[in-house]
């Protein structure tokens, strides 16, 4: 059953992912390079065009200010990362405490993301199991990303600090994964739910007329037909946590994160201005990273991926 299954798979693709191999992934590193360079050149245009007061028409702001307090130049931001924080004896430099910080969030965003994962595929599964589940469940998945993190999390620290099962306490680092697992369910359903639907019927009548139950045929056919629409669902889904994760720390205070750093650098803006761009830029480069690890699934999946659905 499973060759049979590999043998129908739907070949629609106009360019097989296998057949660009390694290539593919040195271009798309390339493409990733090429977009970070343009941005910081981009940036360097917008300081060099616009006033440092800004564009305004009346007394309507238009443009924003770009003097070098509220812009201040890629170069100086880089160089920035290589200092000390602070002009303390033994301080670490900026670069270092960016590094701890995010190391910290990751782990937390990849705990959530597993978690909302393995959520996100339970549920896609019974929803393509019973259509009157999906019916009754879809329209809340959908609705619940409508629900702003900031109003959320201090109900789940609240909630999470009445937790106790036996020894195990509940941590706030906790409550920061589950935020970003509930970012990170959403992408992952959806796409789960588009593969497991996509086999054509032929060939799941196919399967039925060998006998073949839900479960064999889920594991046999869907699953297998999903790969192209959940590999970029887990990727959305990965970066995805790693905003939540860095709200999550933000609402809830939790210390360590590369949410509390920007937060702490934010306030010597005024007299140190590079330091807090340098920490949102490694938050970026965050969810750029965490998105990157999980595309690393795929390289084991060469056959199953026939294509890939944005």
């Amino acid at each position: 059953m499973t060759d049979l299954a590999a043998t129908l798979a739907p070949r629609t693709t106009p360019v097989p992912v296998r057949a660009r191999g390694r290539s593919a992934i040195g271009r798309r590193i390339v493409a990733g390079v090429l977009a970070v360079l343009f941005l910081a050149a981009l940036w360097e245009l917008v300081k060099l065009v616009v006033p440092d007061a800004g564009g305004h028409v009346g007394e309507a702001s238009l443009l924003p200010r770009t003097d070098d307090l509220a812009m201040p130049h890629t170069w100086d931001v880089v160089g920035r990362v290589l200092e000390p924080e602070t002009s303390a004896t033994g301080s670490p430099t900026v670069l270092s405490a960016m590094l701890s910080a995010c190391w910290f969030t990751l782990r937390v965003a990849l705990a959530g993301w597993l978690v909302g994962s393995v959520g996100g595929l339970l549920l896609a599964a019974l929803m393509q199991r019973w259509q009157l589940v999906e019916s009754a469940l879809a329209p809340w998945v959908v609705l619940s990303q409508t629900v702003p993190l900031i109003a959320l999390a201090p109900l789940v620290v609240g909630w999470g600090g009445r937790i106790q099962i036996g020894g195990l306490e509940w941590q706030r680092w906790m409550s920061v994964a589950l935020i970003a697992s509930y970012l990170a369910f959403f992408p992952v359903t959806i796409g789960a739910l588009r593969g497991f639907q996509s086999p054509p019927a032929a060939q799941v009548e196919l399967f039925r007329a060998q006998a073949a139950g839900w479960s064999r045929t889920m594991l046999s056919l869907r699953l297998p037909a999903s790969v192209p629409y959940l590999l970029p669902a887990l990727r959305l889904g990965a970066a995805t946590a790693v905003v939540g994760a860095i709200v999550a720390e933000v609402s809830t205070g939790t210390k360590g994160g590369i949410g509390r750093l920007i937060i702490g650098y934010a306030q010597s803006a005024g007299g140190d201005p590079a330091k807090p761009w340098a920490a949102i830029a490694a938050a970026a480069l965050l969810g750029l990273l965490a998105a990157g690890l999980v595309s690393l699934i795929g390289l084991g999946l060469g056959r199953y991926r026939y294509a890939e659905v944005t």
